[in-house]
């Protein structure tokens, strides 16, 4: 399959500094452009890059680079029928739970997976062949509505987080994803996809979370995002569980309830699991 445009082998903090700022680049101090480096680990990230993995392989050997281990519970539950499903998930990790995602269910439907992610996931060269966009807002807005039901209504199981970004610690304390997006139950009504529950265990650091409740109280841009590889780098050598719920029947979402309420109850299961 071919990769999409604009696909990038390796980050280069200088390159995009320079693309973003142009001629004010010059002004920003190198010891900044330095802390970014290491704050994403742009050397470490690199490495793994060059070694050139794509689709489901990028996944696994992503895992496998990070010495991270994963125990999946409920594989039986992975449906073996012939049919295509959407795999719906909490967000906890941002990245990792993404990658273990599409290795876990890209090996058992034999690469046969589309993620719908944010545009930046898409400028790695490795995961691109499994993603489709859904930053409404990016250059790709206008074909939104096109690039979803392209995904539905084709030949790949689809994997969502529903939530849109990451796990979020709530006021009692809890890490649990904000409201999901409806979008999964129209969807799969449409296309009479069965939808399969799928819940990570894992949270990130409190350095995290204290970024991201303070950039909402102060209605600032998400800049938690950029602490995120970072939060990858220091999931080396973890265990993770996965626990894969049974598929719940697309008939199921009836008009006793809305899509956004259906979504809510999905969301609910997965935490049961």
């Amino acid at each position: 399959m071919a990769l999409q445009e604009h696909t990038i082998k390796e980050i280069d903090i200088d390159d995009i500094i320079r693309k973003k700022a142009g001629s004010k680049s010059k002004y920003i101090p190198h010891f900044l452009i330095d802390l970014l480096k290491r704050i994403i680990h742009q050397e470490f990230i690199n490495t793994y890059l060059r070694q050139g993995y794509v689709g489901v392989d990028f996944c696994k050997h992503c895992i496998e680079y990070l010495g991270a281990n994963v125990n999946v519970e409920g594989r039986e539950n992975l449906p073996a029928d012939g049919r295509y499903y959407t795999f719906v998930c909490n967000h906890p990790l941002g990245a990792v739970d993404g990658v273990t995602l599409g290795w876990v269910i890209g090996e058992q439907y034999d690469g046969k997976i589309k993620y719908l992610v944010n545009d930046l996931l898409m400028s790695l060269e490795g995961l691109a062949p499994l993603c489709v966009p859904i930053n409404k807002l990016g250059k790709n807005g206008r074909n939104f509505p096109a690039m979803v039901e392209g995904a539905f209504s084709g030949d790949n199981h689809v994997i969502m987080f529903p939530a849109g970004l990451c796990s979020r610690k709530m006021d009692d304390g809890q890490i649990r994803d904000i409201a999901w997006s409806k979008s999964f139950i129209a969807k799969s009504v449409q296309h009479h996809r069965d939808v399969v529950p799928v819940h990570f265990e894992g949270q990130l650091t409190d350095r995290f979370y204290r970024v991201a409740r303070f950039c909402k109280k102060m209605h600032l841009p998400n800049f938690a995002q950029i602490l995120l590889p970072d939060e990858m780098y220091r999931s080396k050598g973890k265990t993770y569980t996965v626990k894969i719920g049974k598929p719940i029947a697309w008939q199921t979402f009836d008009k006793s309830q809305t899509p956004l309420q259906w979504a809510q109850w999905v969301q609910n299961k997965v935490y049961e699991l």
